[in-house]
């Protein structure tokens, strides 16, 4: 056995997955072999969680089936939304509250036998409407019931919103759920499965992915790059010249670099042009211009040759707060998208489970003198 140390575990094999695959080099996504863009472009949401899960795109009249099984699943029980309300009112974090609310739901839907598929289709169903409803709260107004007859998107923005969305938005939306579905063995998947590897609950997996994802390690650059974008707009200079003013300060400038990626992410160049279709619609380029004149001059500065190059973050702010969502709402955001995720990574690996359980080196005293109580 080697005695090795990878501090963070990088570069170490720990599973094997047929699910999706990141080359950092070339900015490659695959998901089950399928470009991310294409399925992007060509494929809803709904049909990606059906390759994540059942292992092909679906047919028509097996999309339509899953469509509707996953719409039955929307509602949440009233106490969970009492529970949810509270936490709004007493100024809970969305993440935190999400979490909560997750771990919550276990008690109210039933007994699926350990069922990975039926409970994750459960919590993915629900999280949506949880988010509405804490958001709605925080802004004093009543949940608004899920529309069984709008997509998992569509669905979602009508009840933040309380009205349909338009076409734009809502196609915008559903490439970001996809592009966000799974990204390998990240550190919310990686802890999703840790506990899975237990053989707890997918409840308990979840509730455990959201708590990694809402570390600012992982799930927050987004949020991140927003207020630095809001920064610049408030200074009144030119994006270019702040951020040179930044970087010369020691500043990091989020959205840029990636543990993987050593080129531009595939997902940003795709939230890019949506983020274009997004001015175009509403006549408000202003982050569509300070994200593409700040990611120019970065790379003019050689930032791109050495690696740090701009990855999904630096784009799905700008597209989140183009269709009016809050900012802290965009890693729970994230979280509804990445749980789908979560969940077909449980239910491929508890298929050939092996309790996950690494070691650790010792660097602690050889001996201790034990001293008793009254002597100490």
């Amino acid at each position: 056995m080697s005695n090795e140390l990878k501090r963070g575990l990088e570069g170490v094999l720990v599973a094997e997955s047929e699910l999706s695959h990141v080359d950092g080099e070339v900015g490659k996504l695959v998901y089950r072999g399928y470009d991310i863009e294409e399925l992007a472009r060509g494929a809803s949401y709904e049909e990606v969680l059906h390759l994540l899960w059942h292992g092909s795109l679906p047919t028509p009249a097996e999309l339509e089936e899953f469509r509707e099984r996953l719409a039955a699943e929307r509602s949440v029980d009233d106490d969970v939304i009492a529970t949810v309300r509270t936490l709004a009112d007493a100024g809970e974090r969305p993440m935190a509250a999400l979490r909560t609310a997750v771990s919550m739901l276990s008690a109210y839907d039933g007994d699926d036998d350990g069922d990975v598929l039926a409970e994750g289709s459960k919590i993915t169903a629900k999280i949506p409407t949880i988010l509405a409803a804490f958001e709605r709260a925080r802004q004093g107004e009543e949940a608004v019931d899920p529309d069984p007859e709008l997509s998992h998107a569509g669905n979602f923005l009508y009840m933040l919103t309380g009205s349909e969305p338009d076409d734009v938005s809502e196609e915008t939306f559903d490439m970001a759920l996809t592009l966000h579905a799974d990204h390998g063995l990240n550190a919310s998947t990686f802890t999703a499965i840790v506990i899975g590897s237990t053989m707890a609950d997918v409840y308990s997996s979840v509730t455990g992915g959201i708590g990694a994802l809402s570390g600012s390690l992982h799930g927050g650059a987004n949020q991140d790059v927003m207020e630095m974008l809001h920064e610049v707009d408030d200074s009144g200079k030119d994006p270019v010249e702040w951020i040179a003013d930044a970087r010369e300060n020691g500043r990091r400038i989020p959205g840029f670099g990636h543990r993987v990626y050593k080129v531009k992410d595939p997902r940003a160049k795709i939230l890019e042009e949506k983020l274009r279709d997004l001015a175009e619609s509403s006549g408000d380029g202003k982050w569509l211009e300070y994200t593409t004149a700040i990611e120019s001059y970065l790379e003019e500065e050689g930032l791109v040759e050495k690696g740090i190059a701009p990855n999904v973050d630096f784009y799905s702010g700008s597209v989140y707060d183009a269709m009016g969502i809050p900012m802290d709402l965009y890693t729970p955001i994230f979280a509804m998208s990445r749980a789908g995720g979560w969940v077909a990574h449980v239910h491929e690996y508890q298929d050939d489970n092996r309790l996950i359980r690494p070691r650790a080196r010792y660097t602690g005293p050889e001996t201790s003198e034990f001293v008793p109580l009254e002597e100490r």
